[in-house]
């Protein structure tokens, strides 16, 4: 099953709003990718705070399940931090072990593709951190 996942900056209090907008990234400032789900997202929160694997998996629990399918999760503070404070050697290096993963490996994902999407939520990070908001990761399969 294939995934399309928005990540948005937004208000704590928005994580419903989020849930049930059909394209989040018109409503809040944000990225839209195809295939990153949880197992990824936990793959980043690992490489940029150390945490373990089976501790991160546990702060990436569903805040919204909807009726259609979309899912929405609350990217932790610290990697919305680490990603924010980060120069873009530093995310350089972080593009280049995620694409190292399984996770990314394989499904084949270019590395270009990765570099693009780990700056492209930094400076995401930086936004929501200048506003006081959150990221929140909104995920919908695409039935073929």
């Amino acid at each position: 099953m294939n995934l399309l996942t928005h990540i948005v900056a937004a208000e704590e209090d928005e994580v419903v709003a989020i849930g049930e907008s059909l394209r989040p990234t018109d409503e809040w400032s944000g990225i839209e990718r195809r295939g990153i789900d949880t197992a990824k997202i936990v793959m980043l929160h690992t490489l940029l705070t150390n945490d373990d694997f089976d501790l991160a998996c546990a702060l990436y629990e569903p805040l919204y399940i909807g009726s259609e399918g979309a899912v929405v999760l609350k990217l932790a503070n610290s990697v919305t931090e680490k990603l924010a404070m980060l120069d873009e050697e530093a995310l350089a290096q972080v593009a280049e072990e995620l694409a190292a993963t399984a996770e990314f490996e394989m499904e084949g994902w270019p590395e270009d593709d990765i570099q693009s999407m780990i700056m492209d939520l930094a400076d995401l990070a930086q936004l929501a951190s200048a506003q006081e908001q959150a990221l929140f990761v909104w995920m919908h399969p695409l039935f073929t």
